[in-house]
């Protein structure tokens, strides 16, 4: 028996615990989760700089090593949200629906656990944590397959879930690891019928491999290429500060802002706002002409072949890029109907942002864009489950079957139906 079939079938069995498990039990065992973290903190950012440590030695791009990158901060923040997760209602049981038949059978459709859940994920070694409480809190055995580069930091994470969840009277094998060779990835992606349900984290090339060789049916958190749109009616000092907030909060994340659209009515005054700020801030803007001919009136460094400081002309390749550094895309457009119909070219149906005052410019873009969550007068950093009040989230799903938007713990479980009736036989 190969270990990924080892594991999957211990998950399983682990999986018949945990759904028959008090909320008492599973809120009890985050707790412990959460204190374990903290208690042993210093280990896990110990772990965490030996991963670190190679990435920089690898090369990889800063933006990577942030994502990778533990500290007491963040450690405490995993805690945090695995409490966060214990406070939120249990979704296993709940009613979906209910109601009696005529023919007096009572129907109830239900909240049930999927069972075994495979994680595949990059890089942040914060998701372990994350995907590890959210499945247990929704009653599911998780498989959690970390990237290579943030190995040493999964592998302490996950020791300390375990045992905090044995502490609990639960089966530690309800958080596993899996090994990071292809090998073992691709079994798990063929484990049919012990895996339920694969949920792939990351980078485009990592979901749609996925996607592509798995037999394991897959839900799918996509890439985040977000987007801001300046309206004709915007207030223009809002709109620069919810731009700033988009982009650079934290630029390695898949809810950062990564497009910039605006409206030529307003183009000349909010860009030689908009253009300085983000230069002075490291943004580097990769415009269309007419972005690339403002930066040349805003800055006495133009030149032929780019803009101003901070822009270089856009290729077509830009526009459709999540970069998820301090780079953006910019263009202006002629009316919001030519902003909608960029974002449906370029968007990932992530989540995208209007700025303006008017109303009726609000619902139409709220009515015409197609992503997982559109967002007006706020920025695109709100996309998120725990902004959103769902606690840790597994990821944000820009798929339109099972769940779409920040998947929290409803989004972790499947319904059955359960039909009582007092001797009722078909005709």
């Amino acid at each position: 028996m190969s270990e990924i079939i080892e594991l999957a079938q211990r998950a399983r069995e682990a999986s018949y615990a945990l759904a028959d498990a008090s909320r008492a039990t599973k809120d009890a065992a985050l707790h412990a989760m959460a204190a374990a973290l903290r208690e042993n903190t210093d280990a896990i950012v110990a772990a965490n700089a030996v991963d670190v440590a190679a990435a920089r030695e690898a090369g990889m791009p800063e933006s990577t090593v942030d994502r990778l990158a533990l500290n007491p901060a963040r450690v405490d923040g995993m805690a945090a949200g695995l409490e966060q997760l214990a406070g939120l209602t249990d979704p296993v049981g709940e009613v979906v629906r209910g109601y009696t038949l005529p023919n007096g059978l009572e129907l109830r459709q239900v909240r049930v656990p999927f069972g075994v859940v495979g994680i595949i994920y990059e890089a942040r070694p914060n998701v372990t944590a994350d995907a590890a409480g959210i499945c247990l809190k929704s009653g599911n055995a998780v498989l959690l397959r970390g990237s290579s580069s943030a190995a040493a930091s999964n592998t302490a994470i996950i020791a300390v879930l375990r045992d905090a969840a044995a502490t609990c009277g639960l089966p530690a094998d309800v958080i596993q690891g899996v090994a990071t060779d292809r090998a073992a990835v691709k079994e798990l992606m063929q484990a049919r019928g012990l895996v339920d349900v694969l949920i792939p984290r990351g980078g485009a090339g990592l979901i749609q491999t996925v996607v592509g060789e798995s037999s394991v049916p897959v839900i799918e958190t996509g890439v985040g290429n977000c987007h801001v749109y300046i309206d004709a009616e915007a207030d223009l000092e809002l709109g620069l500060e919810i731009l700033l907030n988009s982009k650079i909060q934290r630029p390695s994340v898949c809810n950062a802002a990564e497009s910039l659209l605006v409206h030529a009515a307003v183009a000349d005054e909010f860009l030689a706002l908009a253009l300085p700020a983000l230069a002075d801030a490291g943004v580097q803007v990769h415009g269309d002409s007419a972005v690339v001919a403002a930066s040349k009136d805003t800055s006495a460094s133009g030149d032929a072949d780019g803009g101003g400081a901070g822009v270089v002309a856009a290729t077509e390749e830009d526009f459709g890029t999540e970069y998820n550094s301090l780079d953006l895309s910019a263009a202006v457009v002629d009316s919001l109907e030519d902003a909608v119909q960029h974002i449906r070219r370029y968007s990932s149906g992530h989540t995208e942002a209007i700025i303006t005052r008017s109303q009726s410019a609000a619902r139409r873009f709220t009515q015409a864009v197609d992503s997982a969550a559109v967002v007006v007068n706020a920025s695109t950093r709100f996309t998120d489950g725990g902004e959103f009040g769902f606690g840790a989230e597994i990821g944000i799903s820009t798929q339109k079957l099972h769940a779409r938007g920040p998947m929290g713990l409803p989004e972790m479980t499947s319904t059955k139906y359960i039909v009582t009736g007092e001797g009722q036989i078909r005709t």
